[in-house]
């Protein structure tokens, strides 16, 4: 990542006020930004964990389905930010059903300095965020999930200490992380590398986005249905469960498709010496991958679990910003990256 002081600081400061719905909206210089932010607050969280850069200030999160580390993540982050997060369920709040979208993003926005959601529909994402008047945080749809392969943008880039010449491969089922993960580290300038099943490919259009941002950015692109074309010479190899509510009916399908990239062993054995493993967990060990990778010294999964929260107040910090310089002079240097 090549920004300066000055121009990292201009980058930040403009990123307050705005929604954070998917990567794709973000440029390089945007994502990269973020990426050395985050970076600086996790050095000072190894000093101090509690940095009250947003005392008094709250926050509202809406989660129509399970979550464990996006949850955990931004409700202990905000409060590390000395903020206050109150997680909202269907059924304790009138959305969906008894209140529109819109209705709901403008009361929110009257109490809350922004408002994270986590929907089964994108439409409802982009409606809320449409009428709030304080930032919106995608923090899952059913087409992607962006604070998850930023997040582990930020475990590539700590792991490596670059994020120049890395090659990353993700083998596996084409959900959200695998969606979110093509186009964000595309446009990061990686070399990516998705090996789905067949028939269970990553969508055209989102092939077309990451081959057009890897030109952009000098990184590369290829989408295979053979997972040691995939892995071969990758430095973070990569994994996500095939299975999950809602796909009873598949599983026996998707257990014939997908138990060919089960990241065992013997997989392992054609990987890069020193080659690392990803996954956004929960993992269904025994299918998409075996316990001794889990538990193996190439893995980590809970390194890269613990970043989500890192990322993730990263990035209500710098799109609430302050106002001020706080007066702790500790914290006055990522403080001038966010006054304004």
């Amino acid at each position: 990542m090549s920004l300066g002081a000055s121009s990292q600081r201009s980058v930040v400061k403009g990123l307050r006020g705005r929604h954070f719905l998917t990567d794709i909206d973000y440029t390089r210089d945007e994502l990269e930004a973020l990426l050395k932010l985050a970076v600086d607050l996790k050095a000072l969280w190894t000093r101090r964990p509690l940095t009250a850069f947003l005392p008094g200030r709250h926050l509202a999160m809406i989660f129509d389905a399970a979550s464990t580390r996006t949850r955990v993540g931004f409700e202990n982050g905000f409060a590390e930010l000395g903020g206050n997060a109150q997680y909202l369920r269907p059924g304790e709040i009138h959305l969906p059903g008894r209140e529109t979208i819109a209705d709901t993003a403008r009361t929110l926005a009257q109490f809350n300095a922004a408002i994270v959601i986590r929907s089964k529909r994108a439409e409802t994402v982009n409606e809320l965020a449409a009428w709030s008047t304080v930032p919106v945080i995608n923090a899952m749809d059913d087409s992607r999930h962006p604070c998850q392969s930023m997040s582990d943008a930020l475990t590539i880039l700590e792991t490596a200490g670059t994020l120049e010449g890395v090659t990353f491969a993700y083998i596996g089922a084409s959900g959200q992380p695998c969606n979110s993960l093509a186009t964000t580290l595309t446009k990061l300038g990686l070399g990516v590398r998705i090996g789905n099943a067949a028939g269970y490919e990553i969508r055209s259009e989102l092939v077309e986005l990451s081959e057009r941002f890897a030109a952009e950015s000098g990184g590369s692109f290829l989408v295979t249905n053979d997972p040691l074309e995939a892995i071969a010479g990758a430095d973070f190899i990569y994994t996500d469960c095939y299975t999950w509510p809602g796909l009873e009916d598949e599983f026996e399908d998707r257990v014939a498709a997908f138990t060919p990239f089960q990241v065992n062993q013997k997989l392992w054995s054609c990987a890069k010496q020193g080659a690392r493993f990803m996954h956004c967990l929960p993992a269904m060990r025994g299918e998409e991958v075996s316990d001794e990778i889990v538990e193996g010294e190439m893995s980590l999964v809970f390194p890269q679990a613990q970043n989500r929260m890192h990322f993730q107040k990263t990035l209500l910090l710098a799109l609430i910003g302050l106002d001020e310089l706080p007066a702790d002079v500790e914290m006055q240097a990522i403080g001038r990256d966010l006054v304004g």
